[in-house]
């Protein structure tokens, strides 16, 4: 596999983790028993978070949409201060968004990024997200963003710190494999051990949250694959990254409620599916073995048929669960993804396969280094009318 797939993949494989979480955790999400140990351990500000939703309330407190900072696959697909700044301008303006999920890699990018949003007084969830380095180094690169997340937080600053994501993907050593790609696959083809799997998880998560405490006083989570066995009492708030598919809302609701056992704010911190017909009933899998990408240019495998309805559809369906719950907050996986951008050709466009709200767009769609920008999906204006009509509610509701 070329080095390019690999980053395409490991990019995408944050969504892919939901659909194989089950066959990987041996429990469930209400495994544990919640022992209230965050809850002693958290600051004001984590306690404020816990009255904001409770269970039962209808409407999430927070609506929102996922935003990586990495350094992208090209020079023009890098992280730049001033299309991060038009970016964070657009969810808060375009998208009626009131809260970003800030990941990636980079101190400095999380920094100014999560800083940027905040002024745009944006909730901010600040999440390091470092892979495929020694266990030290991922910790380190915690402890640099989580006292950043806590300068802003003294300044005022509505923000949340993720200590990480399905670490069973993005850290070496829990699950085998080189990389994400080859985690994904050996955990599909069932070569691992599924306790010293489960024991290596759990062990690094609680390593990662005494980091997190360490250097971090407000609100603490983990952005976990739905159905990961988490020991909850670590955090003040219950983090899922939701791909589920379900003909009816009831169902979704049913598979959800287990984790308000733990009595702490639950929010569904990534959610999402791709832009073709079938896709969300793949759920978090809608990206696998869709593109081939040791072909130049990659090419989509199949009959793929483009549906940005399909993707807005189920949106729509998975929001207004999640608002009939009250959960915390519900955010959608992801705003841009620059290097799977659309093609005017059905075959070599990549964006199918992505789960953005947006879809990127070159001047030259054959140059991988031609300037580009965005342009909505349905998805985005579907989603940016149901946020607008919701904040109205709420506001009305007061």
């Amino acid at each position: 596999m070329r080095n390019e797939a690999i980053s395409r993949a490991r990019f995408i494989a944050g969504a892919g983790a939901g659909a194989v979480a089950v066959a990987v955790a041996g429990g469930s999400a209400s495994a544990a028993t919640p022992t209230g140990v965050a809850a002693a351990t958290g600051s004001a500000e984590a306690a404020r978070t816990a009255r904001e939703a409770p269970a039962g309330a209808r409407g999430l407190a927070h609506r929102g949409v996922c935003y990586e900072v990495v350094d992208g696959e090209s020079h023009a697909t890098r992280w730049a201060p001033a299309r991060m700044r038009a970016d964070l301008r657009a969810i808060r303006q375009d998208l009626h968004a009131t809260t970003v999920s800030v990941f990636g890699d980079g101190v400095e990018r999380l920094a100014a990024t999560a800083s940027e949003a905040a002024e745009r007084g944006l909730h901010v969830w600040l999440q390091p997200r470092l892979g495929d380095v020694p266990e030290s180094d991922i910790l380190d690169h915690l402890a640099e963003t989580g006292r950043h997340a806590e300068r802003m937080r003294r300044q005022g600053a509505r923000v949340c710190l993720s200590v990480g994501c399905e670490f069973l993907l993005y850290v070496p050593g829990i699950v085998p494999g080189a990389n994400a790609v080859e985690r994904v696959e050996n955990i599909l083809k069932g070569n691992y051990d599924p306790q010293a799997m489960v024991r290596k998880l759990r062990a690094f998560i609680a390593r990662a949250a005494k980091t997190g405490r360490s250097v971090f006083r407000g609100p603490l989570t983990y952005g976990a694959a739905h159905e990961d066995d988490v020991d909850w009492s670590l955090f003040d708030l219950v983090s899922v990254n939701y791909y589920a598919y379900h003909p009816t809302r009831d169902a979704y609701i049913k598979e959800l409620t287990p984790y308000r056992r733990w009595g702490k704010p639950v929010a569904i911190t990534e959610c999402g599916t791709c832009t073709y017909e079938g896709a969300p009933e793949r759920g978090g899998m809608g990206w696998h073995d869709v593109v081939d990408y040791d072909k130049r240019p990659p090419e989509i495998i199949g009959d793929l048929k483009r549906s940005e309805g399909t993707q807005a559809a189920y949106l729509l369906d998975v929001f207004g669960a999640f608002e009939a719950m009250g959960l915390h907050a519900a955010l959608v996986y992801n705003f841009v993804t620059p290097d799977a951008p659309h093609h005017p050709e059905r075959r070599h466009d990549l964006d199918m396969a992505g789960y953005s709200l947006t879809k990127t767009v070159r001047d030259r769609p054959d140059d991988p280094e031609s300037p580009w920008h965005w342009e909505p999906k349905e998805s985005f204006r579907a989603l940016a009318r149901h946020f607008a009509r919701a904040a109205h509610g709420s506001r009305a509701r007061r």
